[in-house]
């Protein structure tokens, strides 16, 4: 204990003498004099200042006049099969409990932004009834002096009415411009001028930088939270051109629609989904980048929909097993299984069997880079593709079409076991019936490799090894030159209910 921090009367016990005894260099120690060992000295200093957490203050005290709650009244949820209600969430707690009146204001059943209460409902119980209507709370934010407003497609989906709050309290009727399901993007235009605004980043975040999330979490709007780029590219199943960033500032339900900024206020992402158990922040969070909200909204700002390239390509992702079986040294590109009649792909040459590499220069690196790739083109630019067909490589320049509905250029990644297991084939075939292509697969051993890449019973195979068959012979035939040609898998092009896909198949040597 050092001198400053004995009390009075314990000062008084060592005296002068035994104060004297410490200042030439002493302790006390079990009532006698022992001399002190020298402490090593140790530098603890740092070579630069510790600098003060960052404040956030100065961004949100800007831009926070541009972020808008959004309240949408749903048309009729009956016609959408959703009659019932429930209660959600609500703990049993005492009528007095301090708590009970804040579960019972965001307690209402929640899908996904959504927010509707139902009325003289028991706990858990559903409540039928032909008409009922819904109410959806998410966020938006103003990107335009002349009041358009960004936020998400499922936030303003089937809306009746929709309205948004602004951060002065102000009320304002809006209306839905346009929509687009696959990026989860909606565009509302309020009427009026002069509104705060901010703009979309034109540069790409990096994992690590520090964003802000301003939203309207459980009605509470204005709320603002901060965090970092976790990740970049993510893909969570939503739609076909997944490409969320990844943050872990705390975002809940009632955020969705609302903008992620930089330190310089320019909006990164657009918030649309949470990964969570629990239905709360868990500091795992996805929103749209600003590089693909920025195009979709003016899509929807000049025609109200957005347009995207189109090719005519059914395609899946190329394995390693698949690589081996048509010699491309890595796992790269888009394998196409099957092209549309008539489609821009068609008629530029590109058919099945055919693995997209390049597109205009630029390397592909899986089938779902190349979804979005054809997507960002406008209908009518030719563009290069370079296609690996037949152990080299062939460049072939394809016009660009439009999407005529629900197509695109889509990966259809099939089933998630096509590069798993190595065994015998394990099939046996038979004759496709008259004018029929290919051969029936009539059965299939569960233990063997083609059951553990998801080939069924009933499923045709159409070519091997890019060969077309039309006998079990054929098939047969291909596998052992594939065998005596030193490859490790053989390649199967199998029609399915669920369409037309490549299967590489690994098969023993011996």
């Amino acid at each position: 204990m050092s001198v400053v921090n004995l009390t009075k009367r314990r000062k008084a016990w060592l005296g002068a003498a035994g104060v004297a005894a410490l200042m030439a260099g002493g302790a006390v120690q079990q009532g006698v004099l022992a001399p002190l060992t020298p402490a090593r000295a140790e530098m603890l200093s740092l070579d630069r200042p510790i600098q003060a957490a960052p404040s956030f203050g100065d961004v949100v005290e800007r831009v926070k006049p541009a972020v808008v709650s959004v309240r949408v009244k749903a048309q009729n949820v009956a016609d959408r099969g959703e009659s019932r209600s429930f209660s959600f969430g609500m703990p049993e707690l005492d009528e007095d409990h301090p708590l009970r009146d804040l579960f019972r204001r965001f307690g209402g059943e929640e899908r996904g932004d959504q927010r509707r209460w139902g009325r003289g409902e028991e706990r858990g119980q559903p409540r039928p009834g032909p008409r009922r209507f819904g109410q959806a709370q998410g966020s938006g934010f103003f990107v335009s002096a002349d009041g358009y407003v960004v936020t998400n497609n499922h936030v303003v989906d089937n809306a009746g009415s929709v309205e948004i709050v602004m951060d002065d309290g102000r009320t304002l009727d809006a209306k839905v411009v346009g929509t687009d399901p696959k990026t989860d993007i909606a565009l509302l235009k309020t009427e009026g001028s002069d509104f705060p605004h901010v703009r979309f980043a034109p540069d790409r975040t990096r994992i690590g930088d520090w964003v802000v999330a301003i939203g309207n979490p459980f009605g509470l709007g204005g709320t603002v939270t901060a965090g970092i780029v976790s990740a970049h590219g993510r893909n969570i199943g939503a739609g076909p051109y997944d490409d969320f960033i990844q943050i872990d500032a705390a975002v809940n339900r009632g955020n969705s629609g609302g903008p992620t900024f930089n330190l310089k206020g320019e909006v990164v992402g657009v918030n649309t989904a949470i990964a969570s158990p629990s239905g709360g922040n868990v500091g795992i969070a996805f929103a749209i980048p600003a590089n693909v909200s920025e195009r979709v909204v003016a899509d929807l700002r000049d025609d109200g929909k957005v347009t995207r390239g189109f090719i005519g390509v059914q395609i899946q992702p190329i394995t390693k097993e698949i690589a081996d079986s048509i010699g491309l040294k890595e796992a790269r590109g888009a394998l196409v299984a099957d092209t549309t009649r008539d489609s821009p792909a068609a008629k530029a040459g590109i058919r099945s069997g055919d693995a997209i590499v390049a597109v205009d220069g630029e390397p592909i690196k899986d089938a779902r880079a190349l979804s979005m790739k054809i997507a960002s083109y406008p209908p009518g630019r030719s563009v290069p593709m370079t296609v690996w067909r037949e152990g080299r490589e062939r460049t072939v320049t394809i016009e660009v079409g439009g999407q005529d509905g629900e197509r695109r250029a889509r990966a259809d990644l099939g089933s998630s076991r096509t590069d798993e297991g190595q065994a015998r084939l394990g099939l046996q075939l038979a004759p496709a019936q008259d004018g029929e292509d290919g051969v029936v697969i009539a059965e299939v051993d569960p233990q063997s490799a083609a059951a553990e890449k998801g080939v069924r019973k009933g499923d045709v195979i159409l070519d091997v090894g890019g060969q077309a068959v039309s006998r079990p012979q054929d098939v047969r035939s291909a596998v052992e030159a594939a065998r005596k040609d030193g490859r490790k898998t053989v390649l199967l092009r199998v029609k399915s209910r669920e369409g037309v896909r490549f299967v590489a198949v690994p098969f023993a040597t011996s």
